[in-house]
């Protein structure tokens, strides 16, 4: 272990993070109602301009009259490049600073970004004596914030998640994609032929890169990396194999843009029965190693030690999350 500790972000149960745009009241009830363990109520990509200011006052009412227990509140402000954004943030906190968990930041392209937020807030609250501090969320989303990822990551104490932004990310970096999210049959590897002379198509992932980077730069800074959206919302299967992708890289939850999707992330992200009964056994054999004086012992034939420890205690963590949420 490095001398330098890393500190991590509130530990918060993020399986699943609905996406619900502020211009819709009827979202955001349903929203407050649902089994998403988080929400980000939008003000940005998902409200038309001249919806902004309305869905911003509908958003604030929604902070104060609906319940949002066993929810962690988000709201997504406008981009930094937009007159929209000190407004969202002045407004939002001034007036709902209290009742709202994060703020999402989109379009994250470089730490003065996250600075210039953190002075707003940190402002606000002072000015209001709120006892509580809002979290950050940023979007990866552009090339530009995927070649500062690290800096933005260890931008802000306020930081407490990294989330992949798919579709501008794309677009940003010009890839022959439109797709939001899931493969390309284009991306390919083509084998060598086989003796009958055929050759197969092996499909690959386009987004393994920025998601394993996302992913480093998330872990390194003490925060939760989440897999952003996945735009065909009738293929669950392709949902679920994208967020076991981005979970296998080590991601901790992923986007629902429907209320269809928020189940399927809820279980991908969740421990099976087996994986909790395997790592409880991996506790309990390195226990009985250490009162032996081992460092390492084999478990079902196979070698366990610090290491697997630490793995085990990551799933043993969030089943506790789940059951107490």
């Amino acid at each position: 272990m490095s001398f330098t500790i890393v500190e991590q972000a509130p530990a918060r149960l993020n399986r699943s993070e609905q996406a619900v745009p502020g211009s819709n009241l009827r979202f955001l009830e349903k929203a407050a109602q649902g089994s998403a363990d988080m929400v980000f109520l939008d003000l940005e990509d998902a409200v038309a301009p001249d919806q902004k200011e309305q869905a911003r006052k509908n958003i604030i009412q929604a902070l104060h009259d609906l319940d949002w227990t066993g929810k962690t509140v988000s709201v997504r402000i406008n981009g930094l490049d937009t007159h929209y954004c000190y407004r969202d943030v002045v407004d939002i906190m001034e007036q709902a600073g209290d009742k709202v968990d994060l703020l999402m930041i989109p379009k994250a392209g470089t730490a003065a970004d996250i600075y210039a937020i953190d002075m707003l807030c940190t402002q606000i609250e002072a000015a209001k004596g709120y006892k509580t501090r809002v979290g950050f969320e940023m979007i990866i989303e552009t090339a530009l914030g995927m070649q500062n990822v690290h800096e933005i990551a260890a931008a802000s104490k306020r930081n407490e998640s990294l989330h992949f932004g798919v579709a501008d990310y794309a677009a940003s970096t010009k890839a022959r994609t439109t797709n939001i999210g899931g493969p390309n049959p284009d991306y390919v590897v083509l084998t060598d032929a086989l003796e009958n002379g055929e050759r197969e198509r092996h499909w690959g992932d386009m987004w393994h890169y920025a998601i394993a980077r996302m992913v480093v730069a998330a872990r390194a800074n003490g925060l939760r990396p989440i897999d952003g959206p996945f735009g065909d919302i009738s293929d669950a299967e392709g949902y679920k194999a994208q967020a076991m992708r981005a979970a296998i890289l080590g991601c901790e939850g992923k986007w629902a843009i429907h209320p269809s999707q928020v189940d399927l992330a809820n279980e991908v992200f969740s421990p099976s029965e087996k994986a909790i009964a395997q790592a409880n056994a991996i506790l309990e054999a390195m226990v009985e190693a250490q009162k032996k004086g081992l460092g390492a012992v084999t478990l079902n034939g196979r070698l366990i030690d610090i290491a697997s420890i630490k793995q085990a205690e990551v799933l043993v963590k969030t089943a506790a999350q789940i059951a107490n949420r």
